[in-house]
Formats: C-alpha cells, structure tokens, sequence
C-alpha cells in the first residue's frame, strides 16, 4: 500500500457519490426496555430514528447508501431492518441478527439466504465476556456462516481483542470486520496493548476493519480531529487501505458529533491519499465485502 502520508491538513471529497457508501449505522424505533444501553448521557439518542432521519443527511455528505445494522439481539430486529430496506433503496445491505447458538442455526441461515439484503450478522460481544466466543455452540455458528454466504461483524473492546484472535485463527476462509476498530480508550490516550492486537490480528487475510466509532471514544465534549490520527495511523498500517471500510455509527455518534463533525476528520486524514485509495475507504471495500 501507499505509504501514510504526514500532512493531513487538506480535506478533500469521499470521491463521486456513486459509489459512496457508510458501511455501519442503525435504525430503531425507541423503547426503553430494548434500548436500555441509552443511559441518561446518551439522551439525545433516546428518539425514533429511521430512513427518513438518514437519508437527508447522506444527501448532504455525498454518499450513495448505507448499511444497516442490528440494534437489538433478535430475530425481529432482523426482520425490522428488511422491511426498512424493502421501503428505502439507499439501504444497500442488512447486518442482522441470529442466535448462532441455535441447533437449528442452519435452517435459519438458509430462512435468511432467501432475502438477498441480508449480508452477515453480529452479537455484541462487547456485552459479554471474552470466551463467550469461543464456546462450542457459538463456534458452531461461526462455522455455519460461510457455507451460506455470511459475513460476520465482530463488536468488541480491546480486552477482547486476544479471543478474537483466537475466533478468527479457526476459520481462515469466513469473511470478518472489526466494528469501531474494537473501540480504543481514545478518551484515555491508551494505544500501546490495542496497537499490538491489532497489528496481529490484521496478519489474517479475511478480516476488515470499519473506521467508525471513534468519536464516541474520545471525550464526547473535547475530541479534537489530531487526537484521532494515530488511531487510524494503527488501523491503515496494520491492514492496508483494501480492508478498510468508512462507517459512520449514526445515530450513537450523535452523542459526540454530528454527521458531518463525525465524518470530517476520516476525510482529512485520506485527503492526501490517491483517489483510487480514497475511493476504497469510503465504498469500493464495502461493495467487496458485503457483496453490494
């Protein structure tokens, strides 16, 4: 790959709208039992969000669609998110969610295989303690992705990077991303154990990394653009600018920055990048791994 420029002072375009694409964001239709994690700090995002929401503010910043991506850990959530795609055009593909710990989980891949939005699918796995992803039933799920055609989104923090590594040694031919570059204590300046992680991590050829999430890591008051640079220094090194894909996390980034303050400073650093670079950041890898 190009070698990391040092002057990021330039912004520029995400390329032309065409092939645009932010590879993370939700839609839910508030309920305080379902959302539970909107703590009173998030108020905010504690509203209906849907296409309607969204799709203005692409228009604004030039990007052709989105991926949508599982909220709430059930099956209707899954079925939530198709019918909004099946509505709104824009809505590119599906991250949804299943129980892949079911004993019948290839029956329910194959249900799902019919509907061709659907891409992959994630658990938060933030929520839950680092073996739980390598217990034998959750394995098994795994394993079932790639004969129907899946994608799997890894939702963690850096604690659990090492079981993540450990997930993805095992299945060498299953398409994998990393969701917010498995959240780094931005807020906090701590770099050096994540570094290491994911430098050894992205050795595996079939996992990607979404840059999205950052700014609700950093301090959600006082985030400056510089602050997030070297994690992206990490994240473009360590996996090249093929396995990178742009993504915004709205609405949570709301949180800390509006979509254009969110996506600002991902354009600035790949501004000196070539367009063809730039061009993969911010869609062309996100076609190639959701199979747009």
């Amino acid at each position: 790959m190009t070698s990391l420029k040092e002057d990021h002072s330039t912004p520029s375009g995400a390329g032309g709208k065409k092939n645009v694409i932010d590879s993370h964001q939700h839609f839910w239709k508030y309920h305080p039992q379902i959302h539970g994690w909107i703590n009173d700090e998030m108020q905010v995002i504690r509203k209906d969000f849907l296409p309607a929401d969204l799709l203005p503010l692409l228009a604004e910043n030039n990007i052709a669609g989105c991926i949508a991506v599982q909220a709430d850990q059930t099956e209707s959530e899954t079925d939530f998110l198709i019918g909004l795609a099946t509505e709104n055009n824009f809505i590119k593909g599906i991250v949804g969610w299943v129980d892949l710990r079911a004993d019948d989980i290839e029956e329910r891949l194959q249900h799902y295989q019919q509907q061709s939005i659907v891409k992959g699918f994630r658990h938060v796995l933030q929520g839950e303690k680092p073996e739980f992803m390598l217990q034998e039933k959750f394995l098994r799920g795994i394993g079932a992705l790639k004969e129907f055609g899946f994608t799997y989104d890894i939702l963690i923090f850096p604690q659990h990077l090492p079981a993540a590594i450990k997930l993805v040694q095992r299945f060498p031919g299953q398409k994998f991303v990393i969701d917010h570059m498995a959240k780094p204590d931005i807020k906090n300046g701590l770099i050096d154990s994540w570094k290491e992680n994911i430098q050894f991590i992205a050795q595996f050829p079939n996992i990607y990394c979404k840059l999205s999430g950052m700014v609700t890591e950093a301090n959600w008051k006082t985030w400056k653009k510089e602050e997030l640079f070297p994690y992206l220094d990490v994240v473009t090194n360590a996996f090249g600018i093929n396995r990178l894909l742009y993504g915004s996390d709205w609405p949570v980034c709301l949180v800390a920055a509006s979509y254009a303050e969110m996506i600002s400073p991902v354009k600035k650093y790949f501004s000196t990048f070539t367009k063809t670079e730039q061009e993969a950041v911010f869609g062309g890898n996100a076609f190639q791994f959701y199979h747009l």
